[in-house]
């Protein structure tokens, strides 16, 4: 049913085609295929741009300098049982006092204006807190460890990635020329082939077989296309950067 197919559409080809003249020796101009040459800048360039771009990444820097800030809150935090209070007062004073004289007791009354201040040092030992200070600023700088550490895996995650696709790119691109090289030489001998059939050199059977294999290099190249896009937007994705 397949080859029965094919040999119609070829028929009414040759008959649409016999319109210009049977005796025609000049073949078809065939479009050039597309061809993408990507200006990709170095791998080096890439993976800087992917460092410096990357949220994840930079969040997690951010956290290291958090940490660390950390860190000193917990080295300073003995400066809490330590400090200076002052105290001031002002206001009119009532005072009152007695005088024992004998048998005689004598009450005196006076009030006063004053302004009265103090100052002081004060010094608490919290017993907890001088046993635990240790652990806590080990504590604090292990978090701090943890989290460069983090950063450097994840570092070397966007670059190992970065590489992967930067090497996919480029495959994706020399395959897409090699196709964009196939698909012109197949449209040049489907050319010449259609100007042997109008001739009658060749049968319709190896017209149709050439069509056949013209279409299946054609959807070769168009998947090529299509998946050399595709790694040229993730790259550009990951990196941040435009690539022409």
């Amino acid at each position: 049913m397949k080859k029965l197919s094919k040999f119609i559409m070829a028929l009414i080809f040759l008959c649409l085609t016999y319109f210009d003249g049977y005796s025609q020796d000049s073949p078809l101009v065939e479009q050039e295929p597309e061809s993408y040459k990507l200006l990709i800048p170095e791998l080096g360039v890439l993976i800087d741009s992917a460092l410096a771009n990357n949220g994840m990444l930079n969040y997690r820097i951010d956290e290291i300098e958090v940490k660390k800030a950390n860190l000193k809150a917990k080295r300073r935090n003995w400066t809490r049982n330590f400090g200076i209070q002052a105290d001031t007062r002002y206001g009119t004073f009532d005072n009152f006092s007695n005088n024992v004289s004998g048998p005689n007791t004598v009450t005196l009354a006076s009030t006063t204006t004053q302004f009265n201040y103090g100052v002081g040092l004060y010094l608490k030992i919290p017993v907890f807190d001088v046993f635990n200070r240790r652990s806590e600023i080990k504590q604090a700088k292990t978090e701090i460890s943890q989290a460069k550490n983090l950063v450097k895996f994840q570092a070397d995650e966007i670059r190992e990635t970065v590489i992967r696709q930067y090497e996919d790119l480029l495959l994706r691109q020399n395959l897409f020329e090699i196709q964009a090289i196939n698909l012109g030489d197949a449209k040049a001998n489907k050319a010449m082939a259609e100007k042997e059939f109008r001739n009658g050199i060749i049968p319709v059977y190896e017209y149709v077989r050439i069509l056949d294999i013209t279409s299946g290099i054609a959807r070769e190249y168009e998947k090529a296309k299509s998946e050399l896009m595709l790694s040229k937007k993730l790259l550009e994705n990951l990196t941040g950067m435009v690539i022409n």
